[in-house]
């Protein structure tokens, strides 16, 4: 007779590979902000949620509707109750991507938004990528394992089909908590290989890890990191025409996603 772990080990294993093979349904989308969330909620025809799955007194704010095979979240944690400003960062990411897997159980997460790109790493302004895998450049620790752990690098869902059908760039995404970066963000994100960087990615990815639920990031580019201009001054200039782009790509995504199982992406 097989040990009591055996048996779990096994139906664990099972389990996933039923999830695996079976027709996606239900789709989680995180996004940061209000103007990244409201084109993907229009295009899709979604509506608020008057009921909220989520704790009394939270800012958090979820669209849904059906959308051919798919039930579609869109997820925003919301603005800031003192201030008034999308709750952007790694915090506010982590909560709302957690109470949200917790109340709607999706079968994939995607994280969508806007990132800073690297010139130097081939990345124009409203170019949309596809992350491969996502680090913090913020989180330094420099103790052996716990630097490891401060990195936190998680890898994407792989989507090869997805890639090759749509044709979107690949590159290592980077998550901190600051919009600029300093001398000690850029060691850690040439360290990470980073092609773009955002402010919630990596957050998301360690959550959706912890549930082992997949997870893919589509990130479209407001601001060239290593460019000219100050990146608070190209962000803002590009933000409307780059979103634009993004839900072209979300768009995209979620129709090739219609139908299939996760390994057939």
């Amino acid at each position: 007779m097989a040990p009591h772990g055996d048996k779990s080990h096994a139906a664990e294993e099972a389990a996933v590979s039923q999830a695996e093979n079976s027709p996606i349904s239900t789709i989680l989308i995180v996004i940061a902000m209000q103007t990244e969330a409201l084109p993907v909620v229009n295009k899709f025809q979604l509506t608020e949620d008057p009921h909220s799955a989520f704790p009394s007194g939270v800012p958090w704010v979820r669209y849904h509707g059906i959308y051919k095979d798919l039930h579609i979240n869109v997820v925003w944690p919301g603005k800031d109750l003192s201030l008034g400003v999308d709750s952007v960062g790694t915090i506010s990411a982590s909560l709302v991507t957690y109470a949200s897997v917790q109340a709607l159980k999706p079968d994939l997460i995607i994280n969508a938004g806007t990132a800073g790109g690297f010139k130097a790493k081939g990345a124009g302004i409203g170019d949309v990528f596809l992350a491969s895998d996502v680090a913090f450049h913020d989180r330094r620790i420099p103790i052996p394992v716990f630097d490891l752990y401060g990195v936190g690098l998680r890898q994407a869902c792989s989507t090869p089909k997805l890639l090759k059908e749509l044709n979107l760039k690949v590159g290592k995404l980077s998550t901190g908590d600051s919009l600029d970066m300093c001398p000690h963000d850029e060691a850690s994100i040439t360290a990470n290989d980073a092609t773009i960087k955002d402010m919630e990615g990596a957050a998301v990815a360690y959550v959706a890890d912890i549930f082992k639920v997949p997870t893919i990031f589509v990130k479209a580019v407001t601001d060239i990191v290593d460019g000219e201009k100050p990146t608070a001054e190209e962000f803002l200039q590009n933000l409307a025409a780059v979103t634009a782009a993004l839900e072209q790509s979300v768009t995209q995504v979620i129709e090739f996603i219609n139908g299939k199982s996760l390994c057939e992406l």
